[in-house]
C-alpha cells in the first residue's frame, strides 16, 4: 500500500495515534463507558482508520501500530508488563487497577484485530462483476 503521509511526519502520526487511543481509553474508564460502544468505539474506528491509511497496521511497519504493535507499545506506558512479571514472580493477583487497564487493552486489540481483518478482506466481497 502506498502511503500519503511523508517519512517525517510517520513517527508523529503514530505517537498521536497512541496518545488518542490513551485518552479515549482513560475516558471511557472514567466515565464507565464500554469502548466497544459509540461513540467510544466510533472513535477508535477512526484512529485504526488513519493508521491503516498510513500503512502502520500492516505486519512488519514501522511504526508498528498492528494491534500486537499497539498492545505492546499501551502496556509499556501503562506499566502493565512489569506488573505481569512481578504478580508472576510473587504468584500474587494483578492489582486492581492494572486488571482494568488490561481488559482495557484486551478491548482495543480486539476491536484492531477484527477491523484489520475485515478491510483486509474487502476486496474479496467488492468486486465489481
Amino acid at each position: 500500500m502506498s502511503s500519503t503521509t511523508s517519512p517525517t511526519t510517520t513517527p508523529a502520526l503514530a505517537v498521536q495515534i497512541l496518545g488518542e487511543i490513551d485518552r479515549i481509553v482513560s475516558d471511557a474508564e472514567a466515565s464507565g463507558q464500554p469502548l466497544e460502544v459509540d461513540p467510544t468505539r466510533s472513535r477508535l474506528f477512526e484512529l485504526f482508520v488513519t493508521a491503516h491509511g498510513a500503512g502502520h497496521t500492516e505486519e512488519g511497519s514501522d511504526p508498528d501500530l498492528t494491534a500486537d504493535g499497539i498492545c505492546q507499545a499501551l502496556a509499556e506506558q501503562w506499566g502493565l508488563k512489569s506488573a505481569a512479571l512481578e504478580s508472576t514472580a510473587s504468584q500474587s493477583k494483578l492489582p486492581s487497577e492494572h486488571l482494568s487497564k488490561m481488559r482495557s487493552l484486551w478491548s482495543v486489540m480486539r476491536m484492531w484485530m477484527e477491523w484489520s481483518y475485515a478491510w483486509s478482506r474487502w476486496d474479496e466481497f467488492h468486486k465489481e462483476g
